[in-house]
């Protein structure tokens, strides 16, 4: 049993260090984690701010705020493209491989009772 709980952890370590790289600890010992967003220049995060600012003004209030007509357009594509960036897929697939070894874990347990 203790050989067995050694080997899931050891798989443990290796799936976390093979997927866990969304979040990386800061520098500064404050306990919080960073990201990272690669943008291919300072005009793509510019436009990536500015899409997000202007999507937030129309969901808070469309009729209270009016965004300029020469600048009302939101590159929609563009803000999901960066949720897409943000999103941790090597996480899920990571919770996926875990809960597959638990799984088999709980069934070889359950086959010995």
């Amino acid at each position: 049993m203790v050989e067995n709980e050694t080997k899931n952890l050891e798989n443990l370590r290796k799936l976390t260090a093979r997927y866990f790289n969304t979040l990386n600890p800061s520098n500064d010992k404050t306990g919080t984690y960073t990201a990272q967003i690669k943008f291919a220049n300072y005009f793509e995060l510019g436009c990536v701010i500015t899409n997000m600012i202007k999507l937030c003004i129309l969901a808070v209030d469309q009729d209270s705020h009016k965004i300029s007509d020469k600048n009302s357009s939101i590159n929609v594509s563009l803000i999901l493209e960066m949720i897409l960036e943000m999103f941790p897929m090597n996480e899920f697939e990571l919770l996926s491989d875990i809960s597959e070894i638990l799984i088999a874990d709980y069934s070889s347990v359950n086959k010995k009772d």
